[in-house]
């Protein structure tokens, strides 16, 4: 996770810490709160835009659509 801007550091802590024994799956907004900014549309889509990029290289799985949780960890090759 060193290898990752502290932005995005940030929001994977925030699902590691929401885990406690399970797999959370947040929304864009959830996680925009947890992390402490206001949950306005700007915000909450600099998230989105983020998870959306940890998703294609493999440090978050997108389950269902605007909905986030951890992957395995990042893809090979990324």
């Amino acid at each position: 996770m060193d290898a990752l801007a502290p932005h995005y550091q940030r929001i994977l802590a925030t699902l590691t810490e929401q885990a406690s024994g399970r797999k959370p799956v947040m929304s864009c907004q959830e996680i925009t709160a947890v992390i402490g900014l206001e949950p306005v549309p700007a915000n909450v889509e600099g998230v989105r835009s983020k998870m959306k990029r940890l998703a294609d290289r493999g440090w978050a799985d997108e389950p269902t659509p605007g909905r986030f949780t951890l992957a395995a960890g990042p893809a090979s090759g990324s």
